[in-house]
């Protein structure tokens, strides 16, 4: 079995259906799946709603949690790699403190991790 990657993401501010939108497109969230990545949000958004969110995308989630939750992510899911992508020191502050590597979601960083972690096709 292949060592999986593991990817959380922030919703406002964040990905493009987010209020404010961010620059994570949609395209990209499948290109992970595709990809076998384990995908799932963690927001400050209730858990209801966020999968409501996944449930209007025809998307299965692996995990929904609230922000300061994710930690219990990495304790359910063994993985080779584990992201968070957000937008505030908030996002950054629980990804660090879950032991996830975080990933900032503007245009200037996502020039840098974003060929990496969703490859052309």
């Amino acid at each position: 079995m292949s060592p999986v990657t593991l990817v959380s993401f922030d919703i406002d501010g964040t990905l493009e259906i987010g209020d404010p939108p961010g620059i994570v497109t949609l395209a990209s969230v499948h290109a992970a799946r595709r990809l076998g990545y384990l995908v799932g949000t963690c927001s400050d958004r209730p858990v209801s709603h966020q999968r409501d969110i996944w449930s209007r995308l025809s998307l299965i989630p692996d995990f929904t949690v609230l922000k300061h939750r994710l930690a219990e992510v990495k304790s359910a899911f063994t993985a080779a790699a584990y992201y968070h992508i957000g937008d505030t020191d908030v996002d950054e502050h629980f990804a660090t403190l879950a032991g996830f590597r975080f990933l900032r979601a503007d245009h200037a960083s996502f020039r840098t991790w974003g060929p990496e972690l969703f490859p052309a096709e």
